[in-house]
């Protein structure tokens, strides 16, 4: 059952790091990082679960790896997603390769997580922004203002997280929605009405 396994835990991974990943964002260095970790994690869980070693060592260095490795870089939430996804594969797939129908169902579980999570039109005019303002708003209403103006979308939630009196700067986290785009009207009766034409239009017709 391992050669299943090792085939199984291959196409998993590559339809996590090309498929999902890399044609939504684009990093190759993440890519391979999300193949190589998996393939060792499989391989040395494999050997560990055919010895007489103890699962749970294996676990504990497997997350003393992957603090280090979290740490060593600066890598978006959604990127952290994928790093556990890519270790909780390698993981499943060596674990349970004994039992091939429990393990192609959680593979299908996670990469359809992973595919409706992280899919582009899931929540896409949400946004968030940390921005660094030239000027510090004592109001919170015209601080409000201010943002939607920048951003030009609806302000959902306002963080400030540091403010500078010397240099006159405030930086704030913002949650935003940006409006959805405004339908135009199916003829052009109701834009002549707008600009106060369509009594004029009607006249020289009925002439």
């Amino acid at each position: 059952m391992f050669w299943f396994a090792l085939a199984v835990n291959t196409i998993a991974i590559t339809v996590l790091s090309y498929v999902l990943y890399f044609r939504r964002h684009g990093r190759r260095d993440l890519l391979l990082a999300y193949v190589a970790l998996n393939t060792g994690i499989f391989a040395v869980v494999s050997m560990l679960t055919s010895q007489e070693v103890g699962l749970a060592v294996g676990f504990g260095l497997f997350g003393v790896l992957s603090i280090l490795r979290l740490r060593s870089d600066l890598i978006s939430q959604g990127e952290i997603g994928y790093y556990f996804t890519a270790i909780a594969l390698g993981l499943v797939n060596a674990v349970a390769a004994p039992m091939p129908w429990v393990l192609l169902g959680l593979d299908a579980l996670l990469l359809t997580c992973m595919y409706a999570a992280d899919h582009p039109r899931l929540l896409a005019r949400h946004g968030r922004r940390v921005l660094t303002l030239d000027v510090v708003h004592e109001d919170p209403v015209a601080l409000r203002q201010d943002l939607e103006a920048r951003l030009r979308a609806r302000v959902r939630r306002v963080e400030v997280t540091e403010v500078d009196y010397v240099r006159d700067l405030m930086v704030v986290d913002v949650r935003f929605r940006v409006p959805g785009p405004v339908s135009a009207p199916a003829d052009g009766r109701g834009y002549q009405r707008g600009l106060g034409l369509a009594p004029l239009t009607e006249w020289m017709s009925g002439r």
